[in-house]
């Protein structure tokens, strides 16, 4: 389960400020945390604020392409198979990581796909208007490896509770 937050609506012309990552398993207690510099001159007020940090700030995070490489090598040596990416928003989270993954190191180990959380609660409640945030026990803080246990949680009820078949 991934979460990202960005100082800006696309990868390349705004940066990924930071992002978390949580292995799916019984414990959630197998994260990544990076926070990269910025790609770019270019950055939103607003969407920066989200993430709690200054602009100052992300320009002493790390080098994104030695970011890019320690979650590559995360993800290998925490996945069995083929890693699959799930965020609550993955048109957003996927845009940026699968950008970042390609523009720094070439590859993307999720591969060319992922899932949203949100779409396979829909599927499984049928019903595609279908509410699932009540049932994180994280709280949402736009920390990301917080977002990203929230989330995470509402997957494993959704396999405990509503029979979603999904190998852990």
């Amino acid at each position: 389960m991934v979460d990202i937050e960005s100082d800006g609506p696309i990868p390349g012309d705004f940066s990924m400020v930071c992002f978390g990552a949580v292995l799916v398993n019984e414990r959630l207690d197998t994260t990544f945390y990076g926070k990269l510099k910025p790609v770019s001159a270019k950055f939103n007020t607003e969407a920066l604020a989200v993430s709690g940090f200054s602009r100052e700030e992300t320009l002493d995070f790390e080098d994104p392409e030695r970011v890019m490489y320690d979650f590559e090598e995360w993800i290998i040596k925490n996945s069995k198979g083929r890693p699959i990416f799930i965020s609550d928003n993955n048109g957003f989270d996927w845009m940026f990581i699968c950008w970042y993954f390609h523009h720094f190191i070439g590859r993307n180990p999720f591969g060319y796909s992922s899932r949203r959380l949100s779409d396979l609660y829909c599927g499984l409640e049928k019903d595609t208007f279908a509410q699932w945030k009540h049932l994180r026990q994280t709280q949402h803080t736009h920390h990301p490896v917080d977002d990203a246990r929230g989330n995470a949680e509402v997957l494993l009820h959704m396999k405990r509770e509503m029979g979603l078949k999904i190998a852990l």
